[in-house]
């Protein structure tokens, strides 16, 4: 009973804290405006970059889907806690009656929502762009998106948290987050690849073990360094 109990408490106060950082960027929506612009232009800068008569679009498409995406929800986690920064507001959420795991979740589910957003209107875009033809690929395709992106988000939310208090929070985020990230976008890519081509997901079996095992491992870690963070 005692344990159902702290894992309903970690829950909603996890809740309110995505639903306060979801409601602010309803508001402003400085992160998403910021962020699918600049995706817009990365995928229309890709695409015309490339000389169709040597590449075609479908080669250069998965590669293009991954840094666009990469780029455009980092945008999003930098902002992860630059709200607590302004008036000392994380010590008011430290002293609330929760957990500080619950701190985690809630960023994390709110980032999670931001992701996707962000993900639901580039992935349009770049079926426009590159016209490739998902057909039956489109629910390996969100598969993978969300296979990559789960990890990501959690050790982009754990980043986010270390950096804020540093003088260069949005240089130094992008710095330390990305050689995380090399192993996962090479296997998304990968996989993307083989989902444009319409191949059999078995041929990249090893590439989506190693994105759930990034998910698994990243999750695991970074909810326990997190309570640290806080303290430091």
């Amino acid at each position: 009973t005692g344990r159902w109990c702290a894992v309903r408490e970690l829950l909603q106060g996890a809740l309110a804290i995505a639903a306060k950082d979801l409601a602010i960027e309803w508001r402003t929506k400085t992160a998403f405006v910021s962020s699918m612009t600049f995706a817009v232009l990365v995928l229309a800068v890709l695409f015309f970059a490339r000389d169709p008569t040597t590449v075609g679009a479908v080669d250069v498409a998965p590669g293009s889907l991954w840094v666009t995406f990469t780029f455009a929800a980092m945008i999003g986690l930098n902002r992860a806690f630059l709200l607590e920064r302004e008036n000392r507001a994380m010590d008011g959420i430290l002293l609330a009656p929760v957990p500080r795991a619950a701190v985690f979740v809630g960023k994390l589910l709110a980032n999670l929502v931001f992701v996707g957003m962000v993900g639901a209107v580039s992935l349009p875009l770049f079926v426009l762009f590159y016209d490739v033809p998902l057909g039956g690929g489109l629910p390996a395709l969100l598969l993978v998106i969300g296979l990559a992106t789960v990890g990501f988000v959690a050790l982009g939310t754990l980043l986010s948290a270390m950096v804020v208090r540093t003088r260069f929070a949005e240089l130094m985020l992008p710095l330390l987050l990305l050689p995380f990230l090399v192993p996962p976008i090479i296997g998304a890519v990968q996989v993307t690849a083989s989902i444009l081509a319409h191949r059999p997901l078995s041929e990249v079996t090893g590439w989506l073990k190693l994105l759930t095992a990034f998910d698994i491992v990243f999750l695991t870690v970074c909810t326990l360094l997190f309570e640290r963070t806080l303290e430091e």
